[in-house]
């Protein structure tokens, strides 16, 4: 005797926080932001962004 398989997958539901695709993709996208930021403030201001801040 054997066993049928399953005729269909269950729906399995996102997860709202952690690590899932979404927010892995939103946080690569902030950081590309943040560094193609910092990158125009050192190329327009001629210091680095600690020295722009005033932390350095």
């Amino acid at each position: 005797m054997t066993q049928s398989q399953p005729t269909v997958a269950p729906k399995s539901v996102e997860p709202k926080f952690g690590f899932n695709g979404y927010a892995e993709r939103l946080n690569g996208r902030a950081a590309m932001v943040g560094f193609s930021m910092a990158l125009l403030i050192e190329f327009l201001t001629g210091q680095g962004v600690l020295n722009w801040l005033g932390l350095h």
